[in-house]
């Protein structure tokens, strides 16, 4: 039987590219429908498609095979925006106001929309995570009704190179694959796999990827940092290749023998490996030595990063670690070593519960933003035809064009229909506002001009009117003069 309600996400990652359907149930788990996976080591890495041809073909397959297990077409898909030139750029906005006056809703959305516009060269803003306003000597959340003669606000915004969203979207319109919403990974993830204590205590997200680590701050419920490193679990792989190897034999000794704090046992023999390929042997403390090495750089690189957010000493919440290569053995206890942190955890799936076969389903962590998509998605994915019409109809009449619509998936559901309709009046109500103050702005704008080129013309020095006066008197007599002639 078809399936008519179902949620669509895409993953583009460095090491594969990951489709998957799911339908939410009433308690908040969420039911895998469809599945499907390709490698996408050939064109994308560091998070960055670089191949647009063949990220475009892999879309198109992946599609394919999730209609074919939901025997019915995908309307649209959510997909999630990450790669290596992802980060957070810290901007503020100051504003001095005329004696004691009460902040108002729209001076701070007039804030809001001055932060946006300022430009960044060769990047785009994703997303803004405002951070605080000052007024006077004190940071509040949310200053409306305050008074002050001046405000400060801080935002931290959200921005990647211009070309990763731009060959992101011209990769679906070749696939003919519409997109119904561009989430930032990160962000996904960290609401997937953070609990509310944790976002409000302090902690620190590291999601270990084949090709890059991300790292996200959070404190008092807010992004305080985020960036992305070009290190992952594919650059201790790449390592292990120097031992005479395919990356593909790398990988699967890393997985069995890895352990990034390696100690062999005096008292045993010396451990060794076999490779698949041939009848060669190495030495397990060969093969971990070189984990070791480019894990303790990776942690490094980690570490020093959560130093730059300025928030290392305020992370009450501890560490949590999420990501394929977040797997490698005592890779936290190596992260505990560096950071003199105690609390760490590993993230191996959502906080919400998700149903799905065993084979589909890896409790790693590796899957923790494709389902944290699925969960952010809110609308029905499914492409739906209205029936055609009846064979009654007049023969003289035109038929009806064949429409393509989208089906509320909680259209059932009033609750959820009146907080759309509330959140909708409540963006038109602040759109008018910012329309208004903008009016407003520009109104003074003029108006200030107008008053400033009055006092710069009252304050001209009095010989200067004279010398004018006169210079225009005796060119107005030369001219007299020649009339007078010409006429004579």
């Amino acid at each position: 039987m078809a399936t008519t309600e179902f949620i669509a996400a895409i993953e583009l990652g460095s090491s594969k590219i990951t489709g998957v359907a799911g339908k939410k149930n009433s308690d908040g788990s969420m039911q895998i429908l469809a599945y499907a996976q390709e490698d996408s080591s050939t064109f994308i890495r560091k998070g960055v498609i670089f191949n647009l041809d063949k990220t475009a073909q892999s879309l198109t397959s992946i599609i394919n095979r999730l209609e074919g297990e939901l025997k019915n077409s995908i309307a649209k898909v959510y997909v999630g925006i990450g790669g290596q030139s992802l980060r957070t750029v810290r901007n503020v906005v100051s504003r001095d106001l005329e004696d004691e006056a009460i902040i108002s809703e729209e001076l701070v959305s007039a804030i809001g929309d001055e932060n946006i516009a300022i430009p960044v060269v060769d990047m785009d803003i994703l997303d803004v995570a405002p951070q605080e306003y000052k007024v006077g000597n004190n940071l509040q959340a949310n200053p409306v009704g305050l008074v002050g003669s001046h405000i400060e606000g801080r935002f931290l915004n959200i921005v990647a190179r211009a070309s990763v969203r731009k060959n992101l979207e011209h990769c679906f319109q070749q696939a003919k694959i519409d997109i119904a919403d561009q989430l930032i990974a990160p962000l996904v993830t960290a609401n997937a796999v953070l609990t509310e204590s944790e976002r409000r205590s302090g902690c620190a997200l590291i999601d270990f990827g084949a090709d890059t680590t991300t790292i996200s701050v959070y404190k008092n419920n807010i992004l305080r940092f985020l960036t992305v490193l070009p290190l992952g679990g594919n650059s201790i792989t790449r390592d292990i290749t120097t031992l005479q190897m395919e990356e593909e034999e790398a990988e699967r000794l890393k997985k069995a023998y890895g352990d990034a704090l390696y100690e062999e046992d005096p008292e045993q023999e010396e451990t060794t490996c076999k490779l698949d390929d041939d009848s060669r042997t190495i030495k397990v403390t060969d093969l971990n030595n070189i984990i070791e090495a480019r894990a303790e750089e990776i942690i490094a690189n980690v570490w020093n990063q959560v130093q730059l957010s300025g928030f290392e000493d305020k992370l009450l919440a501890g560490i949590i670690l999420t990501g394929g290569a977040a797997n490698l053995k005592s890779l936290d206890e190596m992260l505990r070593k560096r950071s003199k942190i105690e609390k760490i955890r590993m993230a191996k799936l959502p906080r919400n519960t998700v149903h799905a076969p065993s084979n589909i389903l890896k409790k790693d962590g590796s899957q923790n933003t494709l389902f944290g998509l699925l969960f952010e998605g809110n609308q029905n994915c499914c492409l739906t035809e209205t029936a055609p019409q009846p064979a009654s109809a007049p023969a003289t009449s035109k038929p009806e064009p064949e429409i393509h619509k989208t089906v509320d998936i909680f259209e059932d559901d009033q609750e959820l229909k009146e907080q759309a309709r509330l959140t909708r009046l409540k963006k038109e109500e602040e759109e008018r506002k910012a329309k208004l103050a903008s009016q407003e702005a520009e109104r003074n704008r003029k108006q200030k001009e107008k008053e400033e080129r009055k006092r710069k013309k009252e304050a001209e020095p009095s010989w200067f009117k004279i010398k004018v006066k006169k210079t225009i008197e005796e060119m107005t007599n030369i001219f007299s003069e020649d009339e007078n002639d010409k006429m004579s």
